[in-house]
């Protein structure tokens, strides 16, 4: 094992961050004309059951960064094993043409996603070259399914270990 300093050597950070294997999400709110907009996202996690609370970092260099850190209401959505060609679409572009569900308010939802939380934004947070962006969820779905999983820059699947019990799909 190397050892390295993060702030003399970016590079070797952002390869050590890699190795933490995460699922793939889309992040969806609309913009201030209404139009539906996306980012594809990997800095989800949960933050508190009660409330019911999530959290996602959008990045401050992004195109759409404004976007997301003024949304007042956002969903997460946790695409499924197939849906790779559906993120690298919102990496590029904001509407890549889908057709869209609409949630509470009329908030933006993709279709057949593994889960999905509808969030109020409830707090930002600056942190770094990121803004921390805690919601509180509002509702929630959960299909069955296969995650799409993100490691060392390649997309992937869940594989349960022996006595695991991976979701039915």
């Amino acid at each position: 094992m190397t050892r390295f300093d993060p702030a003399t050597d970016p590079r070797a950070f952002r390869g050590a961050l890699g190795a933490f294997a995460t699922g793939v999400c889309i992040v969806t709110t609309r913009s201030p004309e209404g139009a539906p907009v996306g980012i594809t996202a990997n800095s989800f996690a949960s933050v508190s059951l009660d409330p019911p609370l999530v959290l996602w970092s959008p990045a401050r260099a992004s195109s759409r960064f404004e976007l997301f850190a003024a949304a007042p209401r956002f969903a997460i959505h946790v695409l499924r094993h197939d849906q790779h060609p559906l993120s690298t679409a919102f990496t590029r572009d904001a509407d890549p043409g889908i057709d869209w569900d609409e949630g509470i308010d009329g908030l933006p939802l993709l279709p057949e996603a593994l889960a999905v939380f509808e969030a109020v934004a409830e707090a930002r947070h600056p942190a770094g070259d990121h803004d921390i962006v805690v919601g509180r969820v509002i509702a929630a779905r959960l299909e069955r399914g296969q995650p799409l999983v993100f490691q060392h820059g390649a997309y992937g699947t869940f594989a349960a270990l022996e006595g695991g019990s991976p979701p039915e799909g």
